[in-house]
Formats: structure tokens, C-alpha cells, sequence
């Protein structure tokens, strides 16, 4: 390792071990690179290591979404105090994401002004909801009708100074034009060659900025992908992927987009790197 810290994090990860037994079904979040890499990582099955088999991301997303996962992440992403302490530390991680984002919005007064937004694999609208609060007009969608719905359900019992509208739809398949779009915590579901096309996506709805999280990748949280890889419990429901910041920026500017803002989000088990990109172009 390049140094001794990070050699000690990486110990105490492994010292955790009897936690990750523990929150071990918690490891198939769509924010946790604790068992990811720049590439793939499959299931843990009894079947060979090496696989020809087609990898259909979207559909694996959708199936998982709309059965347990759609009961594992609602719950998650809740109040309920029936999550252990893994899920503990995703809840408040996602949320400190959330928050930043809420606070690069509020700071500029974007949302307060009504402005539109369009939040892309809106989950069970935990951005979307208090963007509409603030007074923005937002359109989200998610890949999941079950997800979907729960936001939707969720919206109706607030009171909104805007507006939000819920859909099932694959990002991809958006249109419109928007002041704003977000994607948060989405990518870790897609590999960087569909990264790249879905970033070009969304960035040509946005008529002045992107906000977009990831889970990043560095040697550390690789290693971290492998201590996670050791805890036993069930088998992953979907990949994982880890992406290169780098990466990330070069599709942004591709399509006209400079960072503006950057922020981090980590906690144990929830790593997150959260970027405004605005139009240059």
C-alpha cells in the first residue's frame, strides 16, 4: 500500500469482518464499492469463474429493483429503525450526498426560482422530493415501477412548493430539456463503456448543469471490494462498478460540461464522489 494509513484502514476493514457477517445482505447496494472494480464483479456462485455469458446490466437493475431489493433499499432508505448497522452507515452516507447536493441548490437559489430539474434514477425520491420542496419543478424517473411508485407515494404526503412527477423509465430513453439533471448514485450499476453514453445522455437534457455521484475508483477501495468479497452471506443481486474520476470528467467535457464543484461522501461502507459539471458550450 502507498502508505501506512491506508494499510491501517485496510486492517480494520478486515477486523470488521464479523459485521460484514452480519450486514452481509446489505453488500447488493447500487453505492457500495466494497465489492466492486473497474470492472465486473459477478455473483458469488458455485458456477466456474470464467463466464461467456452476455451481462444484461439494465435488466438485472430492473429485476432486482422491482422484487427484494425494492423491500432491502425502501427500507434503507427510510426511517425504520429495522436495519443493522451496515445499512446504518449506507442510510447515512446516501444522505450526506443528498444534503450536499440540496446545499449546492439552496446556495444558489436555483430551485427556489422554480426552475426545472430532471433527476434520473430517482430511487424512492430522496432528492427529488425535497428539490420540489424547495420549489423546483422536477421530473424523475426511475428504472424501477416499484421504486418509482414508493416516490410517488412519498411525494403525495408532502406539501411541495414546486412540483414532482414520477415515471418508469430507462435514463436513456429520457427527453426534454431541463435547467438541471441529476444522477445520483446510479452509475455503480453500469460498466464505464455504458457510463460514458449514459453521461452523454443526460448532459444533452441539461441546459446549464449536471449533477452526477459515483462510486470511484482507487487501489484503495478495490481492496476494500476484496475484504467485502471475504464476508460470507447471500450472493450479490446486481454488479458493482467502480469508475475512474478521470473518466467521468473526460465524458463531461466531451459534451461541453466543466466541474464546477466537487464533494466526498464516505462512511464505512458508503463511498461516494459527487460532481457539478456546468455548461461551458
Amino acid at each position: 500500500f502507498p502508505n501506512a494509513t491506508m494499510a491501517s484502514k485496510l486492517f480494520r476493514c478486515v477486523l470488521l469482518l464479523p459485521l460484514l457477517a452480519l450486514g452481509a445482505e446489505a453488500f447488493t447496494s447500487p453505492i457500495l464499492p466494497l465489492r466492486s472494480v473497474s470492472g465486473h464483479v459477478s455473483a458469488r456462485k458455485s458456477a466456474p469463474a470464467i463466464s461467456m455469458q452476455k451481462v444484461d446490466d439494465k435488466t438485472e437493475v430492473r429485476e432486482y429493483f422491482n422484487s427484494e431489493g425494492f423491500n432491502r433499499w425502501n427500507k434503507i432508505y427510510s426511517e425504520s429503525d429495522d436495519v443493522n448497522k451496515v445499512q446504518m452507515f449506507i442510510r447515512t452516507g446516501h444522505q450526506e450526498t443528498i444534503d450536499k447536493v440540496l446545499g449546492w441548490v439552496d446556495e444558489d437559489g436555483t430551485a427556489a426560482a422554480g426552475n426545472s430539474f430532471c433527476d434520473a434514477g430517482c430511487g424512492v425520491g430522496s432528492l427529488a422530493i425535497p428539490l420540489a420542496q424547495l420549489g423546483a419543478n422536477v421530473v424523475a424517473s426511475d428504472i424501477s415501477s416499484a421504486m418509482a411508485g414508493e416516490a410517488a407515494k412519498r411525494a403525495s404526503e408532502m406539501e411541495l412548493k414546486g412540483s414532482a412527477t414520477f415515471e418508469t423509465a430507462d435514463l436513456e430513453s429520457l427527453s426534454g430539456s431541463y435547467h438541471t439533471v441529476s444522477c445520483i448514485d446510479v452509475l455503480i450499476h453500469y460498466p464505464t463503456e455504458k457510463m460514458d453514453d449514459m453521461v452523454g445522455h443526460l448532459c444533452d437534457l441539461a441546459e446549464e448543469r449536471f449533477i452526477i455521484s459515483f462510486a470511484p475508483f482507487t487501489p484503495f477501495y478495490a481492496a476494500l471490494k476484496w475484504v467485502g468479497s471475504m464476508a460470507p452471506g447471500p450472493s450479490k443481486a446486481t454488479r458493482a462498478y467502480l469508475h475512474k474520476e478521470e473518466d467521468v470528467v473526460a465524458s463531461l467535457e466531451r459534451r461541453g460540461f466543466k466541474v464546477a464543484r466537487s464533494e466526498m461522501t464516505a462512511t464505512n461502507f458508503y463511498f461516494s464522489r459527487l460532481l457539478e459539471a456546468v455548461k461551458t458550450q
